[in-house]
């Protein structure tokens, strides 16, 4: 826990890593998305709560009642990504927690505080998110994440009992660097971050 990794995970999950929205034509297996959940759920999350929720979408049929909530400028990239995951948040999360948080009993937090459970749901599906994002990247795995859709059109397809909201969602694949934009710049330490 203690070793930092090789220079070169650093460079496959980082600095090397990209938004990618081209992808080769090489299928993601069933089994490849199992391993990408099998990484990223150890992440931590408030109270181990754990309320992202995944729709991965391989089928022609899947993406077809996902195109009608994409922006025009997603639409293309997305029909044509060999998967494309809704990642979602559950807001009925603060039921599980009994078994997931045995520690003390977190759930009466969020019993009578739809905020709460609001506020939570969101900030730590979008941590799961990420930690999507670098299980896909140590798998080898391209990631475009977007959130460029509508989110009402797209919560009564896919979740039209309410309980579940989605946040973003991201196309993944194995990337056609040939067809990648040049990488934007990132901003200095001293002009994002401080030492106090």
């Amino acid at each position: 826990m203690h070793t930092p990794l090789a220079d070169s995970a650093f460079d496959q999950l980082f600095r090397n890593a990209r938004s990618l929205h081209a992808f080769t034509a090489q299928p993601v297996t069933d089994q490849t998305l199992k391993d990408l959940y099998d990484l990223l759920k150890w992440g931590p999350t408030a109270f181990n709560a754990q309320p992202a929720r995944y729709v991965f979408l391989r089928s022609k049929e899947a993406k077809a009642r996902l195109a009608p909530t994409l922006m025009a400028s997603n639409l293309e990239k997305t029909l044509a990504a060999p998967v494309t995951v809704i990642v979602a948040q559950d807001l009925d999360f603060a039921a599980r927690l009994p078994d997931q948080f045995p520690a003390y009993n977190a759930k009466p937090l969020f019993d009578a505080n739809a905020l709460l459970t609001e506020v939570t749901a969101f900030r730590n599906s979008s941590l799961q998110g990420a930690y999507l994002i670098l299980a896909a990247r140590a798998l080898g795995l391209s990631v475009g994440p977007m959130s460029g859709f509508d989110a009402a059109k797209l919560d009564a397809e896919f979740f039209p009992g309410g309980r579940v909201r989605s946040n973003f969602i991201a196309n993944l694949g194995y990337g056609d660097l040939t067809k990648a934009q040049p990488r934007g710049p990132r901003l200095a330490f001293a002009e994002a971050a401080q030492i106090l």
